[in-house]
């Protein structure tokens, strides 16, 4: 009779968490798809991520300035580390990331940047000789099978710069992969909330530097639309999805977190469709659910 009481709450705190973790999946996502809107305006990836940076830094930089006060004080080599896990976990990846998307589909974008957990898992094993199961190759090989059927799909209808784009994309997953890795042991002495704000902090000075040294000022002038979804992409797309997913993490735990995050591409895919009329196959949506089985076999081992 007394388990009722507790399990009742304890279900509804999960499914919050659950949605939480489902939320902030679909709104990360969706940068690629406001990324294409944004490219119909003519601007290139280098003023898209400035853009990006610029409205999404007084956020990461209140929460930054709030833990710096309420926090210890890091150490020399704690700050060399977030600096360089900033400028290759956000800066370079993300940079990568939007260059790819001028050449390719969201849908197909989002496909390959889903594969960052297997290369985390293959990194590992060729620099930290971890061993992988057979499970875990299987796991690989469904993933890896449904990324290249939806980059043939895309090759055959989309042109020549679809590898040029799948390439870029491709680097922005293993640069991710590499900032997960050099993460795990930072952030449980600097705290995850903490660790996000200061490397998206360098990040961002790191966006809008180049932005700076590599075009002109005036390019700051801008049509409406452009401030518009730049806003679009820096809050909703960037800002509320990172608070949204450690919100996630706190509360149903980062396996089951990871697992919702599966929604991503699928949202990504239908997304691409209704938004920006790209087109959605049975070979695709086929890709798709191999990219899924595969993910969803990685986390289900890791967890």
């Amino acid at each position: 009779m007394s388990s009722l009481p507790v399990s009742a709450p304890d279900r509804k705190a999960y499914l919050a968490g659950l949605a939480i973790a489902i939320a902030g999946a679909v709104l990360f996502s969706t940068k690629a798809i406001v990324a294409k809107l944004l490219y119909r305006y003519q601007i290139d990836a280098v003023t898209l991520i400035a853009f990006r940076m610029l409205f999404s830094l007084p956020f990461f930089a209140a929460v930054a300035i709030w833990k710096a006060r309420t926090e210890p004080s890091l150490t020399g080599r704690e700050r060399g580390q977030i600096v360089f896990v900033g400028l290759i976990g956000y800066y370079l990846s993300s940079f990568l990331d939007f260059l790819g998307l001028q050449y390719i589909s969201a849908g197909l974008e989002r496909l390959i940047l889903f594969l960052t957990p297997s290369f985390v898992l293959l990194l590992s094993l060729f620099f930290l000789k971890k061993k992988i199961t057979g499970l875990e190759w299987l796991a690989l090989g469904t993933a890896y099978l449904g990324t290249v059927l939806v980059f043939l799909h895309d090759a055959r209808a989309g042109g020549s710069n679809i590898l040029l784009g799948g390439a870029f994309v491709l680097g922005s997953a293993v640069s991710y992969a590499i900032y997960l890795l050099m993460t795990g042991e930072l952030v449980r002495r600097v705290g995850s909330m903490r660790l996000v704000a200061y490397a998206m902090c360098v990040s961002s000075v790191a966006c809008i530097a180049q932005f700076f040294l590599l075009r002109p000022a005036s390019m700051l002038v801008q049509p409406a639309g452009v401030y518009g979804l730049s806003i679009v992409n820096a809050v909703m797309c960037t800002v509320f999805p990172v608070f949204l997913t450690m919100a996630a993490v706190a509360r149903i735990g980062a396996a089951t977190t990871s697992q919702a995050g599966m929604i991503g591409p699928v949202s990504t895919l239908f997304l691409g469709a209704l938004i920006l009329g790209e087109p959605l196959t049975g070979i695709q949506l086929a890709g798709t659910a191999l990219v899924l089985a595969g993910i969803y076999l990685l986390s289900r081992k890791r967890a």
